[in-house]
């Protein structure tokens, strides 16, 4: 069989420091349930495999990281999550908060969804778009 030209037979290998993971940045723009479940279980996921993680909630993902979640389309949704075993939503914000993850809900998304002196969940921080970048840095940017 032929082998590539990059190939080397006589190539010794070496383990290499593995750098550690740059941050995940969720950028977190629905106030539908099922959008903000999938952000919160990737957040938790990666918290919990030690991944710096940063959620940017905006627009009428705002409402994630109000206190009292209710104002979420479908929010009923949780309900029948935790009636199948998966993990609801309340279970999801918990484990990214405490596995440390930054929360971070945007300004202009609070004024533009009329959120402006809502209930925050504890820890949440009100930042621009600025921040969130950021704290990213180099990292991945996921959309949800």
């Amino acid at each position: 069989m032929p082998r590539s030209p990059t190939c080397r037979a006589t190539a010794t290998f070496r383990r290499l420091p593995v750098p550690s993971d740059p941050p995940l940045g969720i950028l977190l723009l629905s106030g539908e349930h099922d959008r903000v479940h999938a952000a919160f279980l990737v957040a938790a996921g990666a918290a919990a495999l030690g991944r710096a993680v940063v959620l940017f909630a905006t627009n009428a993902g705002c409402r994630a990281l109000l206190a009292d979640w209710s104002g979420l389309t479908d929010a009923g949704r949780d309900e029948r999550v935790r009636a199948a075993g998966v993990a609801g939503l309340d279970t999801l914000r918990d484990a990214t908060r405490e596995l440390g993850a930054r929360l971070l809900v945007c300004e202009a998304g609070l004024r533009a969804e009329g959120l402006d002196d809502a209930g925050f969940w504890p820890g949440v921080e009100v930042a621009g778009i600025a921040t969130f970048l950021s704290a990213v840095g180099t990292g991945q940017i996921v959309s949800i």
